[in-house]
C-alpha cells in the first residue's frame, strides 16, 4: 500500500506557493517553475498587482496552471486565511518558497501592522515562520516537499548582530529599518536551521537561499532623494537580474540533486555558505524560536516520518 501511495504523489500534478510573487525574483521564479510544469500559486496583497502579475506569468510561462491568492504576511489572521483556502483546495503542497518582505530604506519611522506588531518583524519573520507551520501537513503529503526561507548577502556586513530578544520590535530602542530588516532576515536563516532539524526524517526539507543585490525598480522607492536614486541606479547596474536571481529558487524548488538535502544556506549559485557564528549556536537558536512562539497562536506539531 506504501508503494501505491508513493506513486500517486508522484503522478499528481505538483504544487508551488510563492509568497511575494507579485513582482521581482517572485515573479520571475513564478514563470520558471511554471514552465516545469508545476502548478503556480502566487501569494500577494495587492489584487490590482496580483491580478497583472497572474496574466503576465501565464503569459510567459505559456501555462493556464497559475492562479492568485491574496494574503497579507504581516497579519496572522491573513495568513491562517490563506492556508485555510490553500488545504481547502490541494491535498498536498510541494514547494514553498517565502519571498515576500519589506524593506523600504526611505522607511525612517517605526510602524505597527492593524494586530500591534512591529511590521517588518511582523512581515519578514513570523508571516513565513507562520505559514510554513499551518501547511506543514501539507508539504508532508508532497513525495518530497520543499521550504525555502530568503535571507541577504547583506548579513556579510552585520558579523555581529543578533536578535533582540527582549525587543525584536525596537519598542525601547532606536528604530532602524535595516537593522529591523537584517535582524528579521538572520532569525528566518535560524528558523531554517531549526526547521530542517525538527523534520528529519519526514520527507520535508527546509533551505534558505543568501540573496546578493538584485535589480529593482527604482520607481518603488518615489520618497527617494534625486541624488540617492542617482546612485541607487549605479548600484544596480551591477546587480544580477531578477530572472538570473530566479533560477537559484528554481533550481533548488524543482532539481532531483536538492531533494535529499536539507538545513543548508546557499548562495546565489547554489554553493553552501557559512552564516554567523551567532545563528548556528542551538541554544540561540532555541532561544530565537521561543521568542518567535511568542507572538504566534498556534500549537507546533510536526508531520510524521515517513515511511
Amino acid at each position: 500500500m506504501g508503494e501505491n501511495m508513493n506513486e500517486a504523489k508522484n503522478m499528481r500534478e505538483k504544487v508551488c506557493l510563492i509568497t511575494g510573487a507579485n513582482s521581482g525574483i517572485g515573479k520571475a521564479s513564478a514563470i520558471q517553475i511554471a514552465e516545469q510544469g508545476y502548478r503556480v500559486i502566487i501569494a500577494c496583497r495587492n489584487p490590482g498587482k496580483g491580478e497583472a502579475a497572474l496574466q503576465e506569468i501565464k503569459e510567459k510561462s505559456g501555462s493556464a496552471a497559475v492562479e492568485l491568492m491574496i494574503v497579507d504576511m504581516s497579519l496572522q489572521s491573513s495568513i491562517k486565511a490563506l492556508a485555510d483556502r490553500f488545504k481547502s483546495k490541494y491535498e498536498a503542497l510541494d514547494v514553498l518558497i517565502q519571498n515576500a518582505a519589506i524593506f523600504d530604506i526611505t522607511h525612517k519611522e517605526i510602524a505597527f501592522t492593524t494586530e500591534g506588531v512591529e511590521s517588518i518583524w511582523a512581515t519578514n519573520h513570523l508571516g513565513p515562520v507562520l505559514l510554513t507551520e499551518l501547511l506543514l501537513d501539507s508539504l508532508a503529503q508532497s513525495s518530497q516537499g520543499r521550504v525555502i526561507t530568503i535571507a541577504s548577502k547583506g548579513l556579510l556586513a552585520m558579523p555581529f548582530l543578533k536578535v533582540n530578544l527582549e525587543d525584536p520590535e525596537f519598542r525601547s530602542g532606536k528604530f532602524s529599518v535595516t537593522k529591523a530588516y537584517y535582524q528579521s532576515k538572520t532569525a528566518q536563516i535560524m528558523y531554517t536551521y531549526w526547521l530542517a532539524e525538527r523534520l528529519k526524517g519526514t520527507g520535508v526539507t527546509a533551505n534558505c537561499i543568501r540573496v546578493p543585490s538584485v535589480r529593482v525598480d527604482i520607481d518603488k522607492y518615489a520618497n527617494l532623494p534625486g541624488f540617492l536614486r542617482f546612485l541607487y541606479s549605479l548600484k544596480m547596474k551591477a546587480t544580477l537580474s531578477p530572472e538570473e536571481m530566479a533560477k537559484t529558487y528554481t533550481r533548488l524548488a524543482t532539481a532531483d540533486e536538492f531533494s535529499p538535502i536539507t538545513g543548508v544556506y546557499f548562495d546565489e549559485k547554489l554553493q553552501p555558505v557559512n552564516s554567523s557564528k551567532y545563528s548556528v549556536d542551538p541554544e540561540n537558536i532555541a532561544q530565537v524560536m521561543a521568542r518567535t512562539m511568542d507572538f504566534l497562536d498556534i500549537a507546533l506539531t510536526a508531520p510524521a516520518a515517513s515511511h
